[in-house]
């Protein structure tokens, strides 16, 4: 069963959302996703200024068993990378909610309402 805590929104493609107090959202995989990739060996994210539009590809994680994609869940300007996570990919299977990927600044009008809420993405995975 993976851990899917209340407090974050979700997309369909395994990203987590945290809407932080100063306006921006911080992005990640779940528990579930870094399970289905097992041992992480590399990660690539966007670079800092780079406007990205929800549901595009703007990163990839890579295991020792495959690479997929990290998709932006709000559309908007990524203001922050996580070097630590880049320097130290392991830490994603250690600890997927507390190893963020990078910030993004929502553009004005950027609406989350396509991100799901801990219960529909517990459906999604079926747990």
């Amino acid at each position: 069963m993976s851990l899917v805590p209340q407090d974050l929104k979700y997309t369909n493609d395994h990203e987590w959302a945290r809407f932080e107090a100063d306006g921006t959202v911080m992005v990640g995989i779940t528990d579930y996703a870094q399970k289905q990739l097992g041992d992480i060996v590399f990660v690539e994210v966007p670079m800092l200024g780079k406007k990205v539009e929800a549901g595009e590809p703007v990163g990839t994680v890579e295991s020792v068993k495959s690479v997929t994609d990290v998709y932006a869940p709000v559309s908007g300007e990524v203001t922050l990378v996580n070097q630590d996570v880049i320097e130290q990919s392991e830490d994603l299977n250690d600890d997927p909610y507390g190893s963020w990927l990078f910030k993004i600044k929502p553009g004005e009008g950027t609406a989350a309402e396509r991100l799901l809420s801990a219960g529909e993405y517990t459906k999604l995975i079926g747990d």
